[in-house]
């Protein structure tokens, strides 16, 4: 029997690969591949719960460690650009980038042994397959809320798979990403039961339930969301610019790219890719009007320009070019605020807003900083990570949320990294934000997936809220969302150039906008009771003499 263990770590092995196709891998993702998150699962679900692999010794360890496994796997294919961004910016010793890596990887792929732990646990406790099969959705959404909440990586969760999926991602506004995950996980735990359950009668209904949820689910690959009509436009500025060296930006060179935003924000006939920027996408042009017109919006992103908002400089060109245009501007840039208590100044990833007039509207900063990027965690414990991380800059984390209201509208501005936290996201919408912004710098990332996960993700925002989500970046994907998560409007990565997007506004408010992540939390209540449960009873001296027998 031992000599078929090879069998059980092939079938994690093989999860971990079909879970990696549903998310883009080098570039924009084809729909189709997302109908490998229904199946991905499947493998690793019949190596935990094999009747041979049960019966084995020591089953709870090997549950956890085929899944942990997977997991860790599944990081290293899916985050592979962690190392890159290390390599590239990270100021790291050679071998460095690699061995952070791995050890991201070890620490998230926890997740995923703790799901394979959970399963067998109550598989073991109950003496039921079919029960095992039915806690898995619930322990899995409860530990992505986990990776929400305690790790603060919620990267690639399970649902973002279906952002293209117009019948799966409606539920979104009621449950957030969670809701999409139970649902993917309810169908790879049917499919499993079709190769696991014991009697013929179970296993044939399990199989034809799995497939034809299975079957309805990717029917909504097929099916075409409403359409809502753009109100508004806005000028999205993608200036292209070199991440990770010293822009000092000294004298004429300074104006010189001043006057580069200057041109750039006046431009409102440009070409444009109606949908996702792949290559050879044909590109449509916005007829000019016939008249003098203005935007309602100027974006400038997250970049390595120093713009900081104390230099007279920058606040003399932000008034001209709100002049010139006759739009207000949100503008990535560093805030400065003096500390009285520490008697020293702070600096902020900032998005400024100012009004068509010139005036200073007012300040977002940046709350959801990144670890290691934005700041150093624990200092005082991790004294060494500043020599081995050498660029990390030192940013003070917002305090405050809130709207700003432009030419009588109420924009919610959020920043790069924020884009992934849902629950965070879903304020604006709550505190009343008609329409989403955010500024972003994926540049760190290079040509690797992490420009194209992080957009879909940004996608699934806009569902969960229905807003129109204008998403400005440094060098791509520069793109307007529409409140179902279409990608309306973009421009091609690595090149400077200037979106002309259409967009609108809205003012109601989904459930998940006024409650957050309430599904995923009714999980993990539900999960911790399970898992409690099943601990108790296997705890019981009754139960450790039957297994001992």
């Amino acid at each position: 029997m031992q000599r078929d263990s090879w069998k059980l770590w092939a079938a994690a092995g093989l999860s971990a690969g079909l879970l990696e196709l549903p998310f883009p891998i080098a570039g924009p993702m084809p729909a189709w591949r997302s109908i490998f998150a229904w199946i991905g699962l499947v493998p690793l679900l019949w190596a935990i719960l094999l009747p041979a692999s049960i019966e084995r010794p020591r089953p709870l360890r090997r549950a956890f460690l085929l899944a942990y496994f997977c997991g860790f796997l599944w990081y290293c294919g899916n985050c592979y650009w962690v190392r890159d961004t290390m390599s590239r910016y990270g100021d790291m010793p050679p071998m460095a980038p690699t061995l952070l890596l791995i050890g991201f990887s070890l620490v998230l792929g926890l997740y995923f042994g703790l799901f394979g732990l959970g399963v067998m646990l109550v598989r073991r406790a109950s003496g039921s397959t079919r029960l095992a099969l039915a806690v898995a959705p619930v322990l899995w959404a409860a530990l992505e809320l986990a990776a929400s909440r305690i790790t603060s990586v919620p990267w690639d969760q399970l649902g973002y798979s279906q952002v293209d999926n117009a019948l799966v991602n409606q539920l979104a506004p009621w449950t957030g990403v969670y809701g999409i995950s139970f649902v993917l996980v309810t169908v790879n735990a049917l499919l499993a039961g079709g190769l696991v359950l014991q009697q013929d009668s179970a296993r044939l209904r399990s199989g034809i339930a799995g497939g034809a949820l299975l079957l309805g689910g990717v029917a909504g690959l097929f099916l075409e969301p409403p359409h809502p009509a753009p109100t508004a436009t806005a000028v999205l500025i993608q200036p292209n610019l070199d991440v990770g060296t010293d822009n000092a930006w000294a004298g004429p060179e300074w104006e010189r790219h001043i006057a580069e935003f200057t041109r750039l924000a006046e431009e409102q006939c440009k070409s444009y890719i109606a949908g996702i920027p792949q290559t050879g996408a044909p590109t449509q042009e916005i007829t000019c009007p016939p008249y003098p017109t203005h935007p309602d919006l100027v974006a400038w992103p997250e970049s390595p320009a120093p713009f900081v908002e104390q230099d007279a400089r920058f606040q003399n060109a932000l008034i001209s070019i709100a002049h010139a245009t006759q739009a207000p501007l949100v503008v990535g840039s560093i805030g400065a605020d003096y500390s009285a208590e520490d008697q020293e100044w702070r600096d902020y990833n900032s998005a400024l807003v100012v009004g068509a007039d010139g005036a200073r509207v007012g300040r977002y900063d940046k709350i959801h900083l990144v670890p290691f990027g934005e700041y150093v965690p624990f200092k005082n414990l991790l004294f060494f990570a500043r020599k081995l991380t050498g660029r990390v800059s030192e940013f003070t984390r917002g305090e405050n949320r809130e709207v700003f209201r432009l030419n009588g509208h109420r924009y919610g501005v959020f920043i790069c990294y924020e884009a992934v936290f849902a629950d965070e996201v879903r304020q604006f919408s709550r505190l009343g934000a008609e329409v989403l912004v955010n500024i972003s710098d994926d540049g760190w990332y290079g040509d690797t997936s992490a420009p194209w996960q992080h957009l879909n993700m940004a996608r699934m925002r806009a569902i969960e809220n229905r807003r129109w989500l204008l998403r400005d970046t440094n060098n791509g994907v520069t793109a307007s969302i529409d409140p179902y998560g279409r990608v309306r409007q973009s421009i091609p990565r690595h090149q400077t150039d200037v979106l002309p997007a259409e967009f609108g506004f809205r003012d109601d408010i989904t459930f998940y906008s006024a409650h957050g992540d309430i599904f995923g939390w009714v999980c993990a209540i539900l999960a911790l009771g399970i898992v409690g449960w099943a601990l108790r009873v296997s705890l019981r001296p009754e139960f450790q003499t039957k297994v001992r027998s």
